[in-house]
């Protein structure tokens, strides 16, 4: 796959800047509409299928093809094993989707949620160095999805989840990790989830606290405040709390899911109930993965020296001017922002990794390995601005892939 972000096929079909109307004619409106640069970057798609040897003479193309493929075919039908060595499939992830639940753009459907899967395909190339590959299904049906994607899995190395809703993801992962031998990673779960606990890490030494002293209360019971609920209670935390539009997640409450009354069984160890102001009474950490807006009397009754993560986008659920008033270290999902919590610090290394060593599952280990080798990268260079390093700082990705590794050598997980 061509890793560079222009457009492999500008020459042919874009428009110059000063011919192009950008929405306006990808919409067909009349001339006149400004330009747009994202539409502009987006004709023909952000990437391409390139070879790796080339097909220059008729001994290049028996190679390449008929007749010596048949060669390498019927080995790999004699040793399956050797598929991983004379094909791409163990550099290659398919980035799957069924639009369903799109950014911050809600259920818009499997053709337009491409441009954001082929976005996580370049990505992966751009910051991991894998090859990744956008599907995006029409369909819905967990066991529809979960049979297609098994289906799928004999070209793959290991499958991105992305952009689906919950609580569907939740059994689409499990179901699958079930049903094939390669990692099945839910980037919405568990990528948000590893870097919030990098740059919380980070926050409590910059504090000189410990993630145990910490109580941490979670606005959000989707996806990602499931994934961040669970993976602080395995690194640590003192205490979590997680909200959703009714309140409180507690056992008490007879409105819940299957999946809110697991997460009851393993959070909230205070036994609040309530709105979610009650539970901000006094905390240490807010982590928001909602939306929304929490009012300013509100957050100044958190603890002093707190930790605000307010990660909505566009729109923070407690504006940066707000928390830096309340709060020892901010961050926010936005990348003009200090301490921008971003998924592309943590996907690309982990299934680098994973792929490294041919690992039949993500585990619960190697996330944890991949936060804390993510919070090292900026150990030396710790501030309230600085808890977690730039997607762009290209210490980020060697970091995570040799953690993840070695966890899942220590984990039996790994195949070499």
């Amino acid at each position: 796959m061509a890793a560079e972000i222009a457009n492999p096929r500008s020459d042919s079909k874009n428009e110059s800047a000063e011919g192009a109307t950008g929405a306006g004619s990808a919409e067909g409106a009349g001339d006149g509409e400004p330009f747009d640069p994202a539409f502009a970057l987006h004709r023909g798609g952000k990437m391409a299928i390139e070879a790796t040897v080339p097909v220059r003479n008729k001994d290049d193309l028996s190679l390449a093809y008929t007749p010596g493929v048949a060669r390498v075919c019927t080995a790999i039908a004699e040793k399956p094993e050797l598929v991983h060595e004379y094909t791409w499939k163990s550099q290659v992830v398919a980035v799957v989707t069924d639009g369903s639940a799109v950014l911050g753009l809600g259920d818009i459907g499997p053709e337009a949620s491409l441009p954001v899967m082929e976005g996580k395909a370049i990505l992966f190339k751009q910051f991991g160095g894998v090859d990744a590959v956008p599907i995006a299904l029409d369909c819905r049906g967990v066991d529809e999805i979960v049979d297609t994607v098994v289906r799928l899995a004999p070209s793959f190395g290991g499958v991105n989840l992305e952009d689906i809703s919950a609580p569907r993801c939740f059994e689409i992962e499990r179901k699958l990790q079930e049903r094939v031998d390669i990692p099945i990673f839910h980037d919405d779960q568990h990528g948000t989830a590893v870097v919030t606990l990098a740059a919380l890490r980070n926050a409590a030494k910059l504090t000189d606290r410990s993630l145990g002293q910490l109580r941490a209360v979670i606005s959000g019971a989707g996806a990602a405040g499931v994934a961040i609920a669970r993976i602080l209670v395995e690194a640590g935390i003192g205490d979590v709390a997680v909200c959703d539009r009714k309140g409180i997640v507690s056992p008490d409450r007879e409105d819940l899911t299957d999946v809110k009354r697991e997460l009851a069984g393993f959070t909230n160890k205070a036994g609040l109930t309530g709105p979610m102001e009650a539970a901000l009474d006094g905390a240490d950490v807010f982590i928001g993965v909602s939306g929304g807006t929490v009012p300013e009397q509100t957050v100044a009754k958190m603890a002093p020296g707190c930790f605000i993560f307010a990660m909505a986008n566009p729109n923070p659920e407690i504006h940066p001017d707000v928390a830096h008033k309340h709060a020892a270290v901010v961050a926010t999902g936005r990348s003009d922002f200090p301490n921008q919590i971003n998924n592309v610090l943590a996907f690309p290394g982990i299934f680098a990794g994973a792929l490294q060593v041919r690992a039949s599952r993500i585990t619960e280990g190697m996330k944890l390995a991949a936060a804390e080798a993510l919070a090292a990268v900026v150990a030396d260079e710790l501030s309230a601005d600085k808890v977690i390093p730039s997607p762009f700082d290209e210490r980020v990705a060697p970091a995570v892939t040799a953690a993840v590794a070695a966890a899942a050598r220590a984990e039996g997980v790994a195949r070499r």
